[in-house]
């Protein structure tokens, strides 16, 4: 038996693993004892402003290493351009994977709309989403220190470039950034691990406040909506990922086991950005380049939310529905089909906006709906809204995983025995022998 065999953890210590007993312990404790969801939904709080506070950082250290230190100023525009076409078609097969699904299903069919909470979407409804200018003005920031703040990554993304850029030109009076950002990298991701070892309870009292709050039973009253949305996105993570992960030639289990732990962040805590620096040291680990990862992985959180694209076409649709059984009014397929183009444009500025897929949702169904409907369609959807939540925010990260994979693989710059290693003992010890020891850690925990 090898050294290395040998060394390899116990099950039980796994990070996945801990995850996991922390998603099951906390819907317990909720079920059973609803009111501790309250009481305890403060550590999930904790654990979400740890993880934004690595953000930034990480961010930054990263695509300066990535640009500057490689000196890849004609890269980015080419990396961006690839990256916002593999998100176009990503969220394309998306939207009508969702319009299939809905229509095959009919899960609004039989559901009567009604007016009693109507105040509630007249709420979210105060909240207005982005034109397409306000998207561009948006990723310019006009002061970093205010994006840091606000864990605005896109504009924390736009000035790291710029910067990154600005660094480069200089030439050798800027080495000593790239070697103090490269340093900040390194002790980023060290941080990451740290914070990772809180997840399993914050992600348990995550679970406790949603079960407590919501309780089982509020799956009975809108349970077809919600098993046809995860049945469309397992159709959508199958497939479209599926086909993705064989043309780009990708090893798949060692896939699974690099987005496993981001993703069950971001199911368990509906954050995307709970799972950002995980999912960045995890496509690091997998053979992608720094600078792929930190242009690709934010950007991708703005432009690239499959799972919640295909959400909004299925809300939209079953909305419809509803409001079909009420009062008769029927949305035809010709209207479905100039919805789902409306959506792609509109669902661009969801990142920026507090509960974001709801306040889109409810501006496409005053667009397209008899008046009235859209407010009280959205108030319907909002009592279930972070049970499916859960699902689309998990489809988001692993979308954006493998979009960092698939511009690294047609760069040709996808590092592939980096990535059939994996997880496993000799990716520890190749870490080791680089210098990358928050890499080693993390390959441990696996």
């Amino acid at each position: 038996m090898s050294a290395a065999s040998t060394n390899r953890r116990p099950w039980y210590s796994s990070l996945t693993t801990q995850i996991m007993v922390g998603l099951v312990v906390g819907a317990l404790v909720g079920w059973f004892k609803p009111d501790w969801g309250n009481k305890v939904y403060f550590l999930r709080d904790i654990f979400i402003n740890l993880i934004k506070s690595i953000i930034a950082p990480l961010v930054l250290s990263t695509i300066v290493v990535g640009i500057a230190g490689a000196g890849a100023l004609k890269k980015v525009g080419r990396i961006g351009i690839k990256a916002l076409i593999f998100f176009e078609i990503a969220t394309t097969a998306a939207l009508f994977i969702g319009l299939a699904v809905v229509n095959l299903t009919k899960p609004g069919t039989g559901v009567t709309l009604e007016g009693g909470n109507i105040d509630l979407a007249k709420a979210i409804s105060q909240v207005h989403g982005q034109s397409f200018t306000d998207i561009i003005m948006h990723i310019f920031p006009s002061s970093i220190i205010d994006a840091m703040v606000r864990g605005d990554v896109l504009q924390i993304v736009a000035f790291s470039v710029l910067f990154a850029l600005a660094v480069s030109a200089v030439g050798e009076k800027g080495q000593p950034i790239v070697r103090a950002m490269e340093s900040l990298a390194q002790i980023m991701f060290k941080f990451t691990n740290y914070v990772m070892m809180f997840a399993p309870i914050g992600v348990g009292a995550a679970m406790a406040h949603t079960i407590g709050t919501q309780g089982p039973g509020v799956l009975v009253n809108l349970g077809k909506l919600i098993g046809s949305l995860y049945l469309a996105l397992i159709i959508f993570v199958v497939v479209v990922f599926g086909i993705v992960i064989w043309i780009a030639r990708i090893p798949l289990r060692q896939f699974f086991r690099a987005v496993r732990e981001p993703a069950a962040l971001a199911f368990a805590t509906t954050s995307s950005e709970s799972a950002l620096p995980k999912a960045m040291q995890a496509m690091e680990r997998f053979g992608v380049p720094p600078s792929i990862v930190g242009f690709v992985m934010p950007t991708g959180y703005s432009f690239n939310l499959t799972g919640s694209i295909l959400y909004l076409a299925m809300a939209s649709v079953f909305v419809a529905q509803a409001a079909e059984t009420t009062m008769g009014w029927h949305m035809g397929f010709g209207q479905q089909i100039t919805l789902m183009l409306t959506l792609m444009l509109t669902s661009k500025g969801v990142a920026g906006v507090p509960r974001a897929a709801l306040v889109i949702l409810l501006g496409t169904l005053n667009s397209f709906m008899p008046a009235g409907v859209g407010p009280i369609g959205v108030a319907l959807i909002f009592g279930v809204d972070e049970l499916m939540d859960m699902g689309r925010t998990a489809v988001n990260v692993i979308g954006n995983c493998l979009a960092t994979i698939v511009v690294a693989r047609w760069e040709k710059e996808f590092d592939e025995k980096r990535a059939r290693v994996f997880g496993t003992p000799e990716e520890a010890e190749l870490d080791l022998k680089s210098g990358d020891v928050a890499f080693a850690d993390a390959a441990r925990q696996d």
